[in-house]
């Protein structure tokens, strides 16, 4: 294809084990080497989904940090199962905010640059097929959503039910997006 794509670059955050790298791999392109990246439509506009998956893990809070200062729009996923990961979003609702008001004051130090808007984040109940092991309801998800002013939905990678929903939905805001250049003949599939 000559032209642009519309690049989303997307970050996916949250504590270890509750589903990231699964609701990820569900929807990157497998043909793409190791890369998450995935061609689709969304809105009737072309676009390469870049899906930065995160370790939950301390020790790699350099790299989630740059990950933050360069992405567009933030999945930030807790286990329905787990009470734990769904009390520390806030953490990662807080460290978005600082990271991107640090990044934004940078900017404003050098007159040529604007600021980006503020960023959009798409809150996730990973897990929601264990309604056995459920410690987080769909109501207390909501909830949090409202307060950290985003969206929200309960999704089971397992058994891929919303996964589209969590993902792609996220990339329905026009601000969480700009445009590529792609190569003649499928020469950077992405």
């Amino acid at each position: 294809m000559v032209g642009g794509l519309v690049l989303y670059k997307l970050v996916v955050l949250g504590d270890g084990g509750v589903g990231k790298t699964a609701l990820t791999i569900q929807t990157y392109d497998p043909t793409v080497e190791d890369s998450y990246r995935k061609q689709a439509v969304i809105d009737d506009q072309a676009c390469m989904l870049e899906i930065l998956d995160s370790a939950g893990q301390e020790e790699y809070t350099a790299l989630r940090d740059q990950w933050i200062r360069d992405g567009e729009g933030f999945v930030v996923v807790y286990s329905v199962s787990s009470r734990s990961s769904f009390s520390r979003i806030k953490r990662f609702r807080h460290q978005i905010r600082r990271i991107k008001e640090a990044s934004a004051a940078d900017l404003l130090a050098r007159p040529e640059m604007t600021p980006t808007p503020p960023v959009p984040i798409m809150l996730v109940g990973n897990k929601s097929d264990g309604y056995q092991d459920r410690e987080v309801s769909t109501q207390e998800g909501e909830a949090l959503a409202r307060e950290l002013r985003c969206e929200f939905v309960e999704t089971s990678a397992k058994n891929f039910i919303n996964v589209n929903k969590g993902i792609l939905r996220r990339c329905s805001d026009p601000s969480a997006a700009k445009t590529v250049p792609t190569k003649v003949n499928g020469a950077n599939r992405g």
